[in-house]
């Protein structure tokens, strides 16, 4: 969306009421008025050089828009965005509150934006938000890496829940987690795992699939992948229907929600938790402990990997560049309950 400045704008390019106009910005940047439209309401549709020189050209000469105040380079807002996948999904929950919870004991305002999964959707709400806060945490992002690297050259970004190169990241170590498990359920007699996979597009699915296939090597287990499926109960219905034609002594779930699907739908089919299937999640989620029986699970330190990005994040966007684009890993444990135990030799 472009920039509509009636109030300020005159076709013959003077001042009205003393304040300069878009056409005084054009002028004076060498440029036409839509690229200053463009530059400031929509940086990604000009070059990145050509949008700092119109920004800088509107800060310096205290150009406004009539509708809102336009947010540049040297005006800070005290204002943060985080951008979650899926705000229905109790992953994000914790990781939220530990993002909050910083950011106002910095003195910044958080503001939460969810794209639905949708890769367009994230990007949409980039260009709508980003001119308008003075960093970024993309969570479980659905963009590519060269989508997310054009981001941090425009904003302080910290990517959660998945790492790229050159940007600041903050992640669970998904491979160690997923090993740990895999030796739980090796350590009690199962020979073959079944990964019930995630979403397509997220990187930690692809980590913790590599996770397994590293244990399977290491510990002398079978390992085999269901999916790519959703994220949640449904997603995790639909994979038991996989599963019942090709049954396994265990499963390992991309997370909690996949699990308990999976959990009520081989019930539902007269299975027996643990006894024909042991089950195992991950990000320990509260409905974990409610589901019947309880979940065995990969605790991941939702709050702490909140915290984690948004100080990442305030470090990182005093600097012109990142002092360090290393990644951030934080270790899960594991929280063994009901839904693993001993499989039954027929």
């Amino acid at each position: 969306m472009e920039i509509h400045d009636e109030a300020n704008e005159s076709p013959a390019g003077g001042r009205q009421g003393g304040r300069p106009t878009i056409y005084d910005v054009a002028r004076a940047a060498g440029v036409a008025t839509s690229t200053v439209s463009r530059a400031l309401s929509s940086p990604g549709r000009v070059s990145f050089r050509t949008a700092e020189h119109v920004r800088k050209v509107a800060a310096e000469m205290g150009y406004q828009s009539g509708t809102m105040e336009r947010v540049l380079p040297e005006q800070r807002t005290a204002l943060l965005a985080m951008v979650v996948a899926d705000i229905t999904n109790p992953v994000f929950h914790g990781m939220i509150r530990g993002a909050e919870r910083t950011a106002v004991h910095a003195g910044y305002t958080m503001l939460v934006v969810e794209t639905q999964e949708s890769e367009q959707g994230e990007r949409e709400a980039l260009r709508r938000v980003g001119p308008a806060v003075d960093g970024i945490v993309l969570t479980s992002s659905r963009m590519s890496d060269n989508a997310i690297r054009a981001v941090a050259k425009r904003k302080p970004t910290v990517v959660l829940n998945r790492m790229v190169g050159q940007v600041p990241s903050v992640a669970t170590d998904n491979v160690k987690a997923v090993k740990q498990a895999a030796e739980h359920l090796g350590d009690r007699g199962h020979d073959t795992i079944t990964y019930l996979s995630g979403p397509e597009a997220s990187w930690a699915d692809g980590m913790r699939w590599r996770g397994l296939r590293e244990a399977g090597y290491e510990l002398e287990l079978k390992v085999r992948r269901i999916g790519p499926s959703l994220p949640t109960m449904r997603g995790g219905a639909a994979a038991a229907q996989e599963w019942l034609r090709s049954p396994t002594s265990a499963v390992l779930a991309y997370n909690d929600l996949l699990a308990i699907g999976f959990i009520q739908a081989v019930i539902a089919a007269g299975r027996r938790v643990p006894e024909d299937v042991s089950v195992v999640g991950f990000d320990n989620i509260l409905d974990s402990e409610l589901v019947r029986p309880r979940l065995t699970t990969l605790a991941a330190p939702l709050v702490s990997l909140g915290s984690a990005a948004v100080n990442h994040l305030l470090t990182n966007g005093r600097r012109e560049t990142p002092a360090s684009t290393e990644p951030v890993l934080l270790p899960a444990r594991l929280v063994v309950r009901e839904s693993t135990g001993t499989p039954l030799r027929r």
